[in-house]
């Protein structure tokens, strides 16, 4: 069995944890608490963090500490509500953050099989369809038959209700060659993708991933801005395009795994 080194990115302080290989990464505008990682020095975005969410540390981390670690190590990301858990737990387990320890994911198998872990998967369709016509007009009169078929309420039909119409395809159209036509495909075919940007692998790969995402949220930043986004769902427009490409962009490029994870409320 080897050891996941974890890296928690939280704004508010975590004490309910009690695991040795968990580091918290502080993204919040307070004092930094003892012992937690500040990613507001060095090379950093800190200043962007009301868009980019989580990927803060995430990019401190790959500029400034990633060196660092061994190539060997296996490492994972996690958010302050969200952590990885054991395989075979009962779905109606009741986990929370007084038992949660008992429960954490804290292992890699010896010889896996797999090249990187990613979270189970979420379904997008089967929206009502008094919401369609609230916040997907648009793609009704585009698309009438999404109202009929779940088949058709799509990642790409997601992201245009709950982050601005037509921003996931005008961002697409920024991505790399090797990329565009494959990720505009897995949005419009699938109703499913892996949530909350949180991912376990190693060095090499993490290495990989993170080139391709900021180097993708870059010229994204060029279409979109900063100051000029509004309202929480399109404030965080680019950790929302991460996850969705984090989705696909493990499973067409590395063997992965899919593993359980919970919500724990603070």
């Amino acid at each position: 069995m080897r050891q996941i080194k974890f890296y928690c990115v939280t704004d508010k302080k975590i004490n309910f944890i009690n695991k040795e290989n968990y580091n918290f990464g502080w993204v919040g505008n307070e004092d930094v608490p003892n012992h937690y990682i500040k990613c507001n020095n060095k090379d950093n975005i800190f200043y962007k963090e009301k868009n980019y969410s989580e990927l803060t540390f995430h990019y401190w981390f790959w500029k400034n500490l990633m060196i660092s670690e061994d190539d060997d190590q296996w490492i994972g990301f996690c958010q302050k509500r969200r952590y990885w858990i054991k395989e075979n737990l009962s779905q109606d387990k009741n986990i929370n953050k007084d038992n949660i320890n008992d429960y954490l994911l804290t292992h890699i198998e010896k010889e896996p099989n797999y090249e990187s872990i990613i979270c189970r998967p979420i379904n997008v369709n089967g929206v009502k369809k008094i919401k369609i016509f609230k916040r997907g007009f648009k793609n009704l009169i585009k698309k009438p038959s999404i109202l009929f078929y779940e088949k058709y309420q799509n990642i790409e039909l997601h992201f245009d209700m709950h982050h601005g119409y037509g921003n996931l395809k005008n961002a697409i159209k920024l991505m790399d060659n090797c990329d565009r036509n494959d990720f505009l495909d897995y949005v419009n075919k699938n109703t499913k993708f892996n949530p909350h940007i949180m991912f376990i692998s190693k060095k090499k790969i993490i290495n990989e991933w993170f080139e391709a995402q900021f180097n993708w949220l870059k010229r994204c930043e060029k279409k979109f801005g900063l100051t000029k986004l509004s309202g929480y769902d399109q404030t965080r427009i680019y950790a929302y395009l991460a996850e969705r490409f984090l989705s696909f962009w493990f499973k067409k490029y590395t063997k992965y795994k899919e593993q359980p994870w919970v919500f724990v409320d603070l």
